[in-house]
């Protein structure tokens, strides 16, 4: 029971992660679309944290599909499956010379990413309560059995 606990907080990291990587870059998104950074900046910004971003979202999506909790892979899985294809199709990058033609385009996606990874946010904080309130529960039953208190 201890390792739900564990993959529930480790969960609870990543999905923060996720969440902070993605508004960073929507942020940088809005700052260029007011003119606050220019083209050059904002696509070396967000591009030294897509890989990373796109690590921490697929080993979180196979931790959910190796420890069986299907409903949060399934929430998932097809934004692991759009990583892979944009990373397989060398899309994963952006192109300084174009920004500003997909600007709305990348906005969009990056607020339906938002919105996903809050969704999971949503399950992963219920579980990590339950699950820790389970095992608080089990070890709280096991010293009275044992006859210490």
């Amino acid at each position: 029971m201890a390792w739900q606990l564990v993959l529930w907080l480790y969960a609870f990291a990543s999905v923060i992660s996720l969440i902070a990587l993605n508004a960073y870059q929507l942020i940088n998104l809005s700052d260029l679309e007011f003119d606050y950074i220019n083209p050059y900046d904002l696509s070396s910004r967000i591009n030294a944290v897509v890989i990373p971003e796109f690590l921490v979202q697929g080993i979180l999506c196979a931790s959910f599909l190796l420890t069986w909790h299907w409903f949060p892979f399934l929430i998932m899985a097809p934004i692991t499956y759009y990583h892979i294809n944009l990373f397989l199709n060398r899309r994963h990058l952006i192109d300084v010379t174009e920004i500003f033609r997909l600007l709305n385009g990348e906005k969009k996606y990056r607020i339906i990413k938002l919105a996903i990874y809050f969704s999971i946010f949503v399950i992963v904080i219920y579980r990590l309560v339950m699950s820790a309130v389970l095992l608080l529960m089990d070890e709280d039953d096991g010293s009275l059995e044992s006859g210490i208190f």
